[in-house]
């Protein structure tokens, strides 16, 4: 049987950095049960030469599969262990773009950019086939955006991102941000803003941008899509389509001003009843087969009660052993975790 060893990205987050292999590792978990059949085993973390990387075993890899783990959130070089020597493996990522797009913008509260590729993988490793994930087209909707992150990384991978933000200045910050980097990278798009409006009431802004990783992908109309709504939560309804998203993925916030009951104009910094009232309004916005995988703290929500909400509202909650052990610190006042769901076809 073929062994494998990954080297870990170094973090630039220290605090997540500590827990890097270990959230690596139940990723590759992640995606040998979902995605790949359950082919790899004995993913551990051992030394090489000194060097600390995540090995494991495999004797029917394929190329089609080695692309997808080549997406893994942290990998920084991956290796085929022979004789107790290192040969290096080429690493065809699904990324189209410079890493800057998910990594230039610096804000207080943002999500480290590893972790929001993490939660994005193992959901659409849920929800998705490999063949789907490598081949693109794929809709992904953060219901609680800030400044786009998930949105950015799933436009690395060639995919389409949807986002509402209540915030407003969130939403302008990035409405600003998109046209203004791919201006910069010299990358052919076009930019619309607009109202939304539902049966004659405004529901918010909207900013949407069209763009093309190559000039001739832009004059074939292959295009990708960023789109995001300056509103609550609670009216994404309103805003798009039932059935318009393969994937539902969010850090869910830790005192961001949300709606807490639909059609209220009272705000609350509770997480728990905002995840209970938005969890049935994302569902609806799934296509069946499709997933939701949300970040959240622990310290003021359970587990089980945010197992319970999904549930409540027709998700399968996946109960694997790697989706019990992501939880880790981030700071003094937040343990973070996440839960994956799927929507049954």
């Amino acid at each position: 049987m073929q062994q494998y060893a990954m080297l870990i990205s170094p973090s630039a987050n220290r605090v997540y950095a500590r827990t890097a292999a270990r959230m690596a590792a139940n990723e590759i978990r992640v995606f040998s049960e979902h995605a790949l059949d359950g082919v790899i085993e004995d993913v551990e973390e051992t030394a090489l030469g000194g060097v600390p990387y995540l090995v494991f075993r495999s004797d029917t890899l394929t190329d089609r599969d080695l692309r997808l783990l080549a997406n893994l959130s942290s990998l920084y070089a991956l290796f085929a262990v022979r004789d107790r020597l290192l040969e290096p493996l080429a690493v065809e990522r699904l990324d189209r773009y410079d890493d800057d797009l998910v990594s230039i913008l610096k804000y207080v509260g943002k999500t480290n950019e590893q972790f929001t590729k993490l939660l994005l993988n193992v959901t659409a490793a849920v929800a998705l086939p490999p063949d789907r994930i490598l081949g693109g087209g794929v809709k992904v909707f953060d219901p609680m955006c800030g400044r786009g992150t998930t949105l950015n990384q799933a436009a690395m991978y060639g995919w389409d991102g949807f986002g509402v933000e209540v915030d407003k200045r969130d939403f302008e910050a990035y409405s600003g941000f998109v046209p203004r980097w791919l201006k910069d990278k010299r990358l052919k798009h076009s930019a619309v803003s607009s109202r939304v409006k539902r049966d004659g009431r405004a529901l918010g802004q909207r900013t949407r941008v069209e763009f093309a990783a190559t000039k001739e992908r832009y004059r074939d109309g292959d295009l990708q899509v960023l789109e995001i709504v300056n509103t609550d939560t609670l009216r994404s309804g309103e805003v798009f389509k039932k059935r318009a998203f393969d994937l539902i993925v969010t850090d869910a916030p830790y005192g961001v001003q949300h709606a807490a009951v639909k059609d209220s104009r009272a705000l609350t910094r509770r997480p728990t009843e905002l995840l209970e009232a938005s969890i049935p309004v994302w569902t609806e916005l799934l296509r069946p087969g499709g997933a939701i995988g949300v970040s959240w703290n622990t310290h003021v929500t359970e587990r089980a009660a945010l197992a319970a909400m999904l549930e409540a509202a027709g998700l399968a909650v996946c109960d694997s052993e790697p989706f019990h052990d992501f939880e880790h610190r981030v700071d003094q006042a937040i343990n973070r975790d996440l839960i994956v769901a799927r929507k049954p076809r």
